[in-house]
Parts: C-alpha cells; structure tokens; sequence
C-alpha cells in the first residue's frame, strides 16, 4: 500500500532546498507565494498558449493581491519552441518589465514550459527565483524535479542548459483530470520507468491498479505521483549534478531521445523514453540480467498503459549518429543504464556498436 502525500522536502548537499507540495487546487500555492516575500515585488507567469487557455487568469487573480505586480509572457506550445528563440524573447520581455534578481518567474506548464523558466531563470542576471508548478503527468514527476533544466539546440535534445533549483514544486491534480488521455499516458513512461530502476513492488502496483490510474482516480493518482516524486527525490539527492546514480534515471533515453529527434518529435517524450525502454530491456535480457519472462512482462505492462514498444521505419545510422552526439557521452562511451534486474538499475559504459543495432532491430520488429 502506498502513502498519500502532501508534501516531500527536497535536500541539496544535505541541506533543504525545496518542497514538492501536492494538492488538489491552486488555492494554497498562496502560502508559497507569501514564504516567498513577494508583497513589492513582480512575478512573470511563463506558461504555452494552450495551458494559457485554461490557468492562465485563474493564477493571475490568486497571485494579484499577493505580490506587487503580475505579468506574463505566452508562447507558442511545442518542443519545437523550446529553443533558445524563445528564451532570447523572454530575456527581452523581462528586461523591459524591470525585472530585477529578487523578482520571480513561475513555470505554468508541462515539462517544455518548467525546462525553459528554468534555464531562463538560471540565466537572466546570472539567476533569479522561480517556481515550477507543472500540469502534466509527466512534468509532475520528472522534469519539474531535480533541478535539470535546459531547451533543445537545433535537433539537438536538451544540448543546452544547467542545474539550477526552483524555490519550490507546486503541483495541482486535479490538473491531471483536463489534459488529453495520449498526453496523460505519456507521462506514465517516465513512471514505469521509477518502479524499474529502483522499486520492484511500485511496478507491480502500478500492474494492479492500472484501470484505476488510466481511468485518473484521484486518490490512486495522489499515491503514484507522490511515490514517483518519492523516488526521483531520492536519486537527484544522492547526486544532484548527474556525476554518477542520477544517471539512472535516463533508463530508456538514451535511444528514446535518438527517436525523438528521428521522429522530428511527432511521438511524444514519454513515448520515445517507453520505446527507449524496451530497447534497453532487450539489451539487459541479452547481457543475461532479465530472463525472457521478465523482458516479456516489461514489454506487455507498457503496452497495458498504452504506450508504445517498437517504431517502425528507423534508419540504423541516423539513430547511431544521434547516439554518438548523445548529450551523455563519457569520453567517447555512452553511458547506457541497463536493469541489473527489475528494480535496480546499472550503468554500463561498455554498451558495443553491434548491441546497439540489435536493440533498434528489436524495437522495428513487428511482434
């Protein structure tokens, strides 16, 4: 049985950071607001013309009367502009409203809106505060956490970006309840991908209450994305600047980013890392780690949450290439996590040319 969670406290070097607070509205994002000390001083909602549409003025009219003046810069939803583009026109919105290094950003979106506030953040006058309150699965338990935070340079991945930590997580589930089923359910890649690497008994009670969570039962939505905070909060902990454990969690980005960017980012990033995911189990099956039931379990249980394991039409040398320019490279050596057994992930930097191709033959296979 998992807990249900309120809130999780974040450390840094030991030291407490920030909290991931878990709610069922945006009403108490005004106590984080005030912790904050905001009474004379600015806050730019970022956020993509799509969630615009549905928080934007709520968030304006909650924080209006808790800081000295509200703003917010929109742009146009998709990773294609998460690119630099985009944050150069932010830079120059906040320099026109007078931003200054004690003023804040808030990050109102999925994970392409919370990575750009962020780098922006990190960047503008050499840092400024912000705030991620993110409104997808997949933000919620991934990119809104740890303090990565970045945008894509040409057809190139998150190239470009830097560590930087939010004042705080603020997360509103009922949220989850508005988006799109696909988009929802990419979000439970990088989810199946916790219980994976690091919880053999979180996988299985995501296989037991799946109808429950495709279905978006609140309460068993609250428990899952609390555990998969849980357990993201306890890698980036151990190695917040991604020298070593962090790594874990790129479990089935390695080659999932490589289809991303073959695909021009028609497959959603959760669906990419759930492709990723069968590769790399392949290969683990190979190396002797997993046995062939449980490769096929893994298989079967991201198919359940409707996700896709293969992709078709993939040309063999465009994805190596994209794998030798991989953002994770270790001189000259992709730095490959592969399951040790279901539950706990290894890095393994001897990953050969040759496993690789049989891995993407594997995930072009009709099965």
């Amino acid at each position: 049985m998992l807990d249900l969670y309120d809130r999780l406290e974040v450390k840094y070097e030991g030291e407490p950071c920030y909290d991931i607070v878990l709610n069922d509205s945006f009403m108490d994002l005004v106590e984080e607001i005030n912790s904050l000390e905001l009474k004379n001083r600015k806050i730019c909602i970022v956020t993509d013309n799509n969630v615009a549409l549905c928080y934007l003025k709520q968030l304006e009219e909650l924080c209006k009367d808790h800081v000295g003046k509200v703003v917010s810069f929109v742009f146009p939803a998709g990773e294609d502009n998460k690119n630099l583009e985009t944050v150069q026109n932010l830079y120059e919105y906040l320099i026109r409203e007078s931003f200054d290094r004690k003023d804040v950003l808030l990050a109102l979106g999925g994970g392409v809106v919370g990575d750009l506030t962020g780098y922006t953040a990190a960047t503008y006058l050499r840092g400024i505060r912000f705030l991620q309150v993110p409104t997808s699965l997949l933000a919620m338990v991934d990119s809104s956490i740890g303090g990565k935070t970045g945008v894509d340079f040409k057809a190139y991945k998150n190239m470009v970006g830097a560590f930087y930590m939010p004042s705080c997580v603020y997360m509103n589930l009922e949220c989850l309840k508005t988006i799109d089923d696909r988009i929802f359910l990419s979000g439970m890649g990088e989810i199946i991908k916790h219980g994976l690497i690091q919880d053999i008994a979180y996988y299985e009670w995501l296989k037991e209450n799946r109808n429950l969570i495709i279905a978006k039962d609140v309460t068993v939505l609250r428990k899952m994305v609390g555990r998969s905070c849980e357990i993201k909060r306890s890698v980036v902990e151990i190695d917040p600047h991604e020298q070593n454990e962090r790594a874990w969690l790129n479990f089935g980005h390695t080659i999932g980013h490589a289809v991303e960017k073959w695909m021009e980012f028609t497959l959603l990033h959760g669906e990419c890392v759930a492709i990723g995911m069968a590769a790399a189990s392949y290969l683990s099956y190979e190396r002797g780690y997993l046995t062939k039931e449980e490769h096929e379990d893994i298989l079967s249980t991201i198919e359940a949450f409707k996700l896709p394991t293969r992709v078709q039409k993939l040309e063999i040398a465009n994805i190596l290439e994209a794998l030798s320019r991989d953002k994770k490279m270790d001189a000259g050596q992709i730095k490959f996590i592969l399951l040790r057994r279901i539950g706990e992930a290894v890095i393994d930097t001897t990953i050969t040319t040759e496993e690789l191709i049989r891995a993407i033959e594997f995930i072009m296979k009709e099965r």
